[in-house]
């Protein structure tokens, strides 16, 4: 009987690992869960989980010891010695409790990639320090871990990481400053929360996973790579030096890589239904276009510059994503105000966690600072 937490049960990733968990009642206890305000869910995960402590942002509820805030969430994780940690939290908020359950945990099953992007080699390195096996669960991340066989990174010539497009793919240029939240939300194959899906419409999100990819697997950025596919049933490939490339193939279920990530090595059956490959017709591949998503060929830039300006890049656009859900700046203001403040930044090597911390708060303002201009 594996003792898994949950961070983060009542989003799409919680949901779906607990929905997982839920078929393997022999294999799998469920000790902790957390939720930032979905409270009247949370109950419901309580009464059928049973776990022994729970954290809340706000709210109240009964059935377990209750952590509340940031600190609580610190603390829960401190306080809990259990085998899987399922980190489905969105945005730089997982960093300081992913460090802190490092030492408390066997694997770690992480859908969070801003964490990586801010502090991927401090994570790395106490991962490694403590035994700790990652194991990631963005289906892309996962399609690769899936087709790469054990260090064997220096077989790998390029690694490909497929994006749909997201919901602006076919949409004109000249439309892009007229942009809704509605419609950039609306993601033609998967149902995510907001800030992701923002993230998908501006490609920003397979610029964060390129800079996850570098840590997660050793490579540097100029052989990860990413490509246009809209139909989304390769979630993406290896290429090795030998010419011969390796594809995972599935469709749009997270309940896949999840479950992946917690029983792996061993593959057991599931409900998902298979690719059902007389129905698929065409599968498409293109380059992406930067001019149509300039925050990708920021992000790459920010990768291959290294040092801190990934931790600036997240910083950025989690305001400007922020400001444009709520209405204040437009989908074109996204991209140009991380330039700005990318082009500000000083970067620091070898920054140490409280100077990545420092690095975070100074993006943050700077990037408020700017963005007061275009409110004004």
């Amino acid at each position: 009987m594996q003792k898994i937490a949950i961070l983060g049960s009542t989003g799409s990733i919680g949901t779906n690992a607990l929905d997982v968990v839920s078929r393997f009642p022999g294999k799998f206890k469920v000790s902790y869960l957390s939720a930032n305000s979905n409270i009247k869910l949370l109950a419901q995960q309580i009464k059928r989980f049973k776990p022994k402590a729970v954290c809340v942002g706000s709210g109240n509820v009964n059935g377990a010891r209750v952590y509340r805030g940031e600190q609580g969430l610190r603390r829960i994780v401190k306080d809990m010695p259990v085998d899987v940690l399922v980190v489905g939290i969105v945005g730089s908020s997982a960093l300081l409790p992913i460090l802190a359950a490092l030492p408390n945990i066997k694997r770690l099953a992480l859908a969070n990639k801003e964490a990586l992007v801010m502090a991927g080699d401090i994570i790395m390195k106490k991962a490694k320090r403590n035994k700790v096996g990652i194991l990631p669960v963005d289906s892309e991340h996962s399609a690769i871990f899936q087709c790469m066989a054990k260090d064997n990174a220096q077989e790998i010539k390029n690694i490909y990481l497929t994006g749909s497009g997201g919901p602006l793919l076919r949409t004109p240029m000249k439309n892009f400053k007229n942009i809704t939240p509605h419609q950039a939300i609306n993601h033609p194959r998967w149902k995510m929360g907001k800030k992701i899906s923002v993230d998908s419409a501006t490609m920003m999100n397979k610029g964060l996973e390129v800079i996850e990819a570098h840590h997660l697997f050793g490579l540097g950025v100029d052989r990860i790579k990413v490509v246009i596919h809209p139909e989304t049933v390769v979630h993406s490939m290896v290429e090795f030096v030998d010419g011969s490339t390796l594809a995972q193939m599935a469709t749009c279920d997270m309940r896949t890589p999840i479950q992946y990530a917690l029983t792996y090595p061993s593959r057991v059956a599931s409900p998902v239904k298979g690719v059902k490959f007389s129905e698929l017709g065409a599968l498409n591949f293109s380059q992406p276009d930067f001019k149509r998503f300039p925050c990708l060929e920021i992000a790459y830039d920010a990768a291959k510059k290294g040092k801190t300006y990934p931790c600036v890049l997240n910083a950025s656009n989690e305001m400007a994503v922020t400001e444009f859900l709520k209405g204040h700046i437009r989908f074109t203001d996204i991209a140009r105000v991380i330039e700005k403040v990318q082009g500000l930044h000083k970067a620091v090597k070898n920054a140490t966690l409280n100077e990545i911390l420092e690095i975070d708060k100074w993006a943050r303002c700077k990037t408020e600072e700017i963005l007061g201009a275009y409110n004004n």
